[in-house]
């Protein structure tokens, strides 16, 4: 049996999968005492089985056998494995060390890099997984690598011409399910003289 995953918030006495013996008399189910490390519940007669306990991550997936023993007779009985798995929840946000940074940038360079931005997300697979962009409106002036965080200028500077500040806000953003979460950080760049 491999029943649909389960979300990691799955709450106690939810309906996992309903194991089903086909004998001559009636059986009754049991789980292997050793198994589903406490998870689970199976009703002894109808075969269905339940969650008992909030589940944790890190211990799935996880395949525990069921038993369906004959009423009468304990020594006649047959198991299957049961492969129950459960699915990361996007429950973090992404964050940058650092939500305000300053970096400097002398005026009449070609366009180059400025600064490697990086935020940490602690959801495994796909929630946790980075790309980054620019917010702001400066991204005619800049441009961000969605994938590694370096922000690059994208012209060169002049000190007398133009502004001597900008204010570049940075996103990034998980690729969650079912939504996708953000985190941001402001880079203050000053062009020097």
């Amino acid at each position: 049996y491999h029943p649909a995953p389960l979300s990691e918030k799955t709450v106690p006495d939810t309906f996992v999968v309903q194991i089903s013996a086909s004998y001559k008399g009636p059986v009754v189910y049991s789980i292997a005492p050793e198994d589903g490390k406490g998870y689970f519940s199976i009703d002894s007669s109808t075969g269905i089985i339940q969650t008992k306990t909030h589940l944790k991550l890190e211990d799935f997936p996880l395949i525990f056998s069921v038993r369906a023993t004959d009423s009468l007779d304990a020594a006649i009985f047959n198991e299957v494995p049961v492969n129950v798995e459960v699915i990361d929840e996007n429950d973090f946000h992404p964050v940058f060390q650092f939500s305000l940074l300053e970096e400097s940038l002398e005026e009449n360079l070609p366009p180059a890099p400025i600064v490697q931005l990086k935020a940490q997300d602690n959801d495994t697979g796909r929630n946790g997984v980075l790309t980054y962009g620019i917010l702001s409106e400066n991204r005619l002036k800049f441009r961000i690598d969605e994938t590694t965080g370096v922000l690059y200028s994208t012209t060169s500077f002049d000190y007398e011409e133009e502004p001597t500040e900008y204010q570049v806000v940075i996103y990034a953003e998980d690729d969650g399910i079912p939504e996708k979460k953000r985190g941001y950080c402001t880079v203050v760049i000053k062009i020097i003289d």
